[in-house]
């Protein structure tokens, strides 16, 4: 049930302030807006060079429109914005990202603003030609914080500074945050690879946030599909965690080994995947791409173990970047194919259609229970029936 968000902040004595920085986002920024009007007192817009009406449409929100002459650097853009908000706390968003209708009110629940300086939300990534719960990845980003003295640091992939907050000060809210940045068409839209690289070329040489300008160039080249440069700059950038006595970051890992497998290179990266997973034991992802691994090399009974472990693990942990699936759907996939490979199709069609139930349009799956419901309908239905309520069979078939 919704509150009703004047009686909640009087009650808090809380204002937000959310500030953006833009540049020709007239296709996302209303819908991020009034995601969030009913929940912020103040936003802070400031327009970069905008061309076409994204200025207009900030205007029919009453936004606080601020002009930045563009200089490259993306945290002197957003510090800019900090500068002139009022609010106790700020809320920093991109134009294509959106605050969840029935989420937000749990920024007002909880004694969260009492006990914390920091809090991050949950993002919804979504990949592919159009936007799928099935075809995302989950992470937790910190994108609320007290307004007391914060600056963002570097040019590009800009984050917040607070190195200098204690952990126990930090925290996290449940609150869903839907991104389509990284839809085809907006990737595709946007092209702004050569100058992201340039920028953070010009970020190493300056000395600034070395290892992760390596990991976000490593990203720039996977999305290139230029895998080599891709994972000699994972490398670096592992190196430089290391040569800082930090722990790589999990999200460096999984691109790493995600890359391996699209190269087919299995026997290389098992050992490697290994370790990863001794570093980052409560990471499904890892625990997913070593089965994958495990599957091409012939390793079947091992990889449905480690198929059924991805299951138990789950997908809800905020600490890592994790593809919706792997957990579930996915991992009963793979699961499927392992049981073929093992002939035994009735296990196979069983763990395949406990896929389709949990998403049923999922591609993959689909054709592999078609293939099986096409060389024996009978028997596979007898199955079917002996493990499946009707309506979940209904589910499982009806596209099948």
């Amino acid at each position: 049930m919704e509150k009703d968000r004047k009686a909640v902040l009087a009650l808090k004595k809380i204002r937000i302030s959310l500030c953006m920085i833009v540049k020709d986002e007239e296709e996302y920024i209303a819908c991020c807006l009034n995601s969030v009007k009913d929940v912020v007192d103040e936003m802070i817009i400031v327009d970069t060079g905008s061309t076409d009406h994204t200025i207009e449409i900030c205007q029919s929100f009453k936004c606080q429109i601020e002009k930045f002459t563009w200089n490259g650097s993306f945290a002197d853009a957003r510090n800019f914005g900090l500068k002139k908000a009022t609010g106790d706390w700020i809320l920093w968003l991109d134009a294509d990202e959106e605050l969840d209708e029935k989420d937000k009110w749990k920024l007002f629940e909880g004694e969260h603003f009492e006990h914390f300086d920091i809090l991050s939300l949950y993002f919804i990534n979504y990949h592919g030609n159009q936007v799928d719960v099935n075809d995302s990845t989950s992470t937790s980003l910190h994108r609320l914080f007290r307004n007391s003295g914060f600056t963002f640091k570097n040019k590009i992939h800009e984050c917040l500074d607070f190195d200098h907050i204690p952990k126990e000060r930090i925290g996290h809210l449940h609150v869903k945050v839907h991104h389509y940045g990284y839809l085809n068409s907006t990737v595709e839209k946007k092209g702004k690879t050569d100058r992201n690289l340039k920028l953070l070329k010009e970020q190493i040489k300056e000395g600034e946030n070395v290892p992760w300008a390596y990991y976000f160039i490593a990203l720039e080249y996977y999305n290139k599909q230029q895998f080599q440069e891709a994972l000699n700059h994972l490398n670096l950038s592992i190196l430089s965690f290391l040569s800082k006595k930090v722990l790589p970051p999990s999200a460096i890992y999984k691109l790493k080994y995600f890359i391996y497998i699209a190269m087919e290179r299995f026997k290389e990266a098992l050992p490697g995947i290994e370790k990863a997973m001794i570093l980052y034991p409560d990471f499904v992802d890892l625990q997913f791409y070593h089965g994958v691994i495990l599957y091409h090399l012939e390793k079947y009974k091992a990889a449905i173990q480690c198929f059924k472990k991805c299951m138990e693990m789950g997908e809800e942990n905020p600490n890592h970047l994790i593809l919706k699936g792997v957990g579930s759907f996915q991992a009963w996939y793979y699961i499927s194919l392992c049981q073929l490979k093992l002939g035994k199709k009735k296990d196979a069609a069983i763990s395949v259609a406990r896929s389709l139930l949990l998403a049923p349009n999922y591609k993959e799956a689909r054709e592999i229970f078609a293939q099986l419901f096409a060389e024996d309908e009978k028997e596979v239905l007898e199955w079917m029936e002996s493990h499946f309520k009707e309506e979940e069979l209904e589910k499982i078939i009806r596209k099948g």
